[in-house]
């Protein structure tokens, strides 16, 4: 494939990976406000009738299930055996996510941004908008808490009862959701389509309707309505970034990497038989040796024949271990589809060995080169000016994201594929850093200096959760998708691929 091609393919994977801003890889004028806040006029005429932003907040407040005691809060105890720990961390993680939740709409904030060093509405920056991958990640995290006996069946269905009707409400298109939306009215405010942020609210309602068969047909519903080959490009045998609505035209760019979190919903478009078997195969595992920029020279780059499919290997090689490399290389590019899919049953030899190793350098790099005495790296908030910001241990990725701050989320991740290290990792982030509140961790700390961003975002709080319930509760949310009868069909898939090097 020509250099001009690779380098299409690389800058939309930076686009996807790039955090919240809009699914296009384009940041809003104004990064306080969500994305395409303009296209919610209900929601401004609203917020402008009560006297404008600050005097809404206390109102927002109100929409929401709960909200925290205090800024800070004592984690368990030092003494605390590991498991009531990790209960201890579930439990307060729950209470957060339930929290803030839109009562009436029963869709889950994308983020509430406390300052000042307090908790005071008027002082907090609440963030009425969420993701579709916000939605999808609440249906796991209702799971995730049933399965760890947080809440009982009737007030886990309570809860999706009201996010299934919302979403049987929200405006789609070819049966697929924009990328954000209002909490409070509703109104999407997004033109834009995106393929892996679909793919995740797919996975949550697989998940869902495993887990409560009650809300089977609904879930289903909406699943069946998107077929996932309208993101599928049959020249390139990629799935593309996703759809501009007004233009008419998918993304220019395509997800070419193989390790990333888009492998996961190459996987779903693939069990719906919405793509052929061989896109799992186009996927790049190294780039080419001619793109000079790379973080490391790839080797053994060979092509395979297996099976009837065809592809090319290679892997990265540092300080003794070789791994296939990711683009940021962040635990969340790592881990984050082994929250549903248990890669180290299905792919020993391959995502899930590779996944068991970016772990081990996360940890070895960050204690060792950085000299931080915790870890876990991945895109989180940055606590000197608030931004959400890439960050990751450069070596593991084509790219490499900068380091520096270390974030719960990526810490909690890491239980997937080192339960015994990561449980003392955030043990220590809780006892080092006033980063523990009411409702578990905050987003993150940078570990030199000791600041912490006292952010509470969706994504990454609910990532915790399925981490702990994966950990606790026996694989329960991994079996729950290995469960579903397409992804049962597919899951051979996994297993034909060694990783060159491992």
């Amino acid at each position: 494939m020509k250099t001009t091609v690779w380098v299409g393919l690389i800058l939309g994977l930076w686009a996807a990976l790039a955090g919240p801003v809009g699914a296009d890889g384009t940041a809003p004028a104004n990064p306080e406000i969500p994305p395409g806040a303009e296209l919610a006029p209900q929601k401004q005429a609203w917020e402008q009738s009560v006297g404008g932003e600050m005097a809404a907040r206390p109102l927002l407040k109100a929409r929401l299930a709960g909200w925290p005691r205090s800024l800070r809060a004592a984690p368990p105890a030092p003494d605390t055996d590991p498991r009531t720990f990790l209960l201890k961390l579930a439990a307060d993680t729950w209470r957060g996510l339930d929290a803030f939740t839109d009562l009436a709409h029963g869709l889950p904030l994308d983020r509430v941004e406390f300052e000042n060093g307090g908790i005071a509405p008027e002082t907090t920056r609440i963030g009425d908008y969420t993701s579709v991958t916000n939605i999808g990640f609440h249906f796991l995290a209702v799971a995730s808490a049933n399965e760890l006996k947080l809440i009982d069946r009737e007030q886990a269905l309570t809860r999706l009862k009201a996010t299934l009707a919302s979403l049987e409400r929200m405006e789609s298109h070819r049966g697929f959701f924009f990328n954000y939306y209002n909490t409070t009215t509703l109104e999407r405010t997004s033109d834009f389509i995106s393929f892996v942020d679909s793919s995740w609210l797919t996975a949550g309602l697989m998940v869902a309707r495993q887990a409560f068969p009650e809300l089977a047909e609904r879930c289903s519903r909406l699943i069946a309505q998107g077929d996932y080959g309208f993101f599928y490009d049959e020249k390139y045998r990629l799935m593309s970034h996703g759809y501009h609505v007004p233009l008419k035209t998918r993304s220019d760019y395509h997800y070419g990497v193989f390790y990333a979190e888009s492998r996961l919903g190459s996987l779903i478009a693939i069990a719906q038989g919405a793509v052929p078997e061989a896109h799992w195969f186009a996927m790049s595992r190294t780039f080419p040796p001619d793109i000079q920029w790379q973080t490391r020279p790839p080797l053994g780059r060979v092509e395979y024949d297996v099976n009837g499919f065809r592809w090319t290997g290679g892997h990265y090689h540092w300080r003794g271990q070789d791994y296939v490399p990711s683009w940021g290389g962040s635990l969340f590019e790592a881990l984050m589809p082994r929250l549903v899919l248990d890669e180290s049953l299905y792919a020993p030899a391959s995502l899930g060995r590779n996944g068991d190793i970016h772990t081990a350098i996360h940890r070895q790099y960050a204690t060792e080169d950085l000299g931080f005495p915790v870890w876990g790296m991945s895109p989180s908030s940055n606590p000197g000016n608030g931004r959400y910001q890439e960050y990751g241990v450069k070596p593991l990725g084509i790219a490499g994201y900068p380091s520096g701050v270390v974030t719960p989320h990526a810490a909690a991740l890491a239980l997937l594929a080192e339960p015994e290290t990561a449980t003392a990792n955030l043990r220590k982030l809780a006892a080092l850093y006033p980063i523990y509140g009411d409702f578990g961790f905050y987003d993150a700390v940078d570990p030199q200096s000791g600041a912490v961003a006292y952010h509470y975002l969706c994504l990454n709080q609910a990532m915790i959760l399925v981490a702990l319930a994966d950990t606790l509760a026996d694989h329960a949310i991994q079996k729950l998708f290995a469960a579903d009868a397409g992804v049962k069909k597919v899951l051979p898939l996994l297993g034909i691929e060694r990783f060159a090097g491992q």
